[in-house]
């Protein structure tokens, strides 16, 4: 004989659908990318940074089958964007390029919003900027390497110049922690960006420039400028006979400048390898590392792991350095 219903039971029954609905919602989740992905580069178009940064967004973008477009952002050493990039929705479309100068910026600006040891979910290192002392030659002929330098410049009765991109720039620390472990003095003459400062350098007003080295490689090349020490631990290829600053007497020392995408923090895992695994891939291209080698970068791939210690060192290391001699940004 057929049991009439419970009304437990036709609740239940009722709800089923409702129970199925949302199982088939929560497991029908486009899977990623499902739209493009934003890579926020924080400064100009047309920098090395945002260059390296467009060359592999394409080629990414080519391997996830969806576009990976370029957002400029620029201001602050890239602070201004990175504060915006930490509160951002981690969901995987919107990621940075993490650059040097935006890594130490918290330690220059008051309140710049952000912790780059901790706020960030590195992705991977995409390349290195080398950066290298240059003297012209006209007013200091008899100084070919990093040993002359100091003891012309221990030899002055005044603080002789050097020059850089600015208060707190790359060129600036790196001076100042040769200095350091140097012994010797130099006053620091900034600017505001590479390109005047290099103008001037070889216009004479001022004598040596630490430089990033896709500012100074051309006038190298044409003899107005003389690179006597690159900051890197190895010798680059674009300068094969410059010895490095730890060939010539400062063992350990070590100035790259260097760029990697990161993610807002709580970007899921599976997306953070899945984006490192491809731009892995993409930089083991020839045609890349080409391309990227003419933007006067190198392309230089780190895992998510290894990116994350280095991204601590240097935060750690330079915040140091500034805190010791009293830097701020301009």
């Amino acid at each position: 004989m057929h049991q009439p219903r419970t009304r437990r039971a036709m609740l239940a029954l009722a709800a089923t659908p409702l129970v199925a609905g949302l199982a088939g919602t929560a497991f029908a989740q486009p899977a990623w990318p499902g739209k493009l992905v934003k890579l926020v580069v924080p400064f100009p178009a047309g920098g090395p940074t945002d260059t390296a940064s467009r060359i592999v967004a394409q080629k990414l973008g080519e391997r996830l089958k969806q576009s990976v477009i370029v957002d400029n952002r620029a201001g602050a050493s890239g602070s201004i964007a990175a504060a915006q990039i930490v509160k951002t929705t981690p969901d995987g479309y919107t990621l940075m390029t993490l650059a040097t100068p935006t890594l130490l910026a918290p330690h220059l600006y008051k309140n710049a919003g952000y912790d780059s040891a901790k706020d960030f979910v590195p992705i991977a290192m995409v390349y290195d900027l080398p950066i290298v002392i240059v003297v012209n030659p006209r007013l200091l002929p008899e100084v070919t390497d990093l040993p002359k330098l100091i003891a012309h410049a221990k030899a002055e009765k005044v603080a002789m110049n050097y020059t850089s991109a600015g208060n707190g720039s790359f060129g600036h620390l790196s001076m100042e922690l040769l200095k350091q472990m140097g012994g010797f003095d130099m006053q620091h003459v900034p600017y505001k960006g590479s390109a005047p400062a290099i103008t001037d350098t070889i216009g004479g007003q001022v004598p040596v420039m630490f430089s990033d080295l896709v500012a100074a490689l051309p006038h190298i090349k044409a003899g107005k400028l003389r690179a006597i020490a690159v900051g890197s631990p190895q010798r680059v290829s674009t300068l094969p006979e410059v010895k490095t600053v730890a060939e010539q007497g400062f063992k350990g020392y070590e100035a790259v400048s260097w760029g990697g995408f990161v993610a807002p923090p709580g970007t899921p895992q599976a997306i953070i390898d899945r984006v490192a695994a491809e731009v892995q891939r993409v930089l083991a291209e020839k045609e890349v590392q080409d391309k990227i080698l003419g933007a006067g970068a190198f392309a230089h791939y780190l895992a998510p792991a290894a990116f994350g210690e280095r991204i601590k060192q240097d935060y750690a290391k330079w915040g140091q350095l500034i805190r010791d001699k009293g830097i701020a940004a301009e």
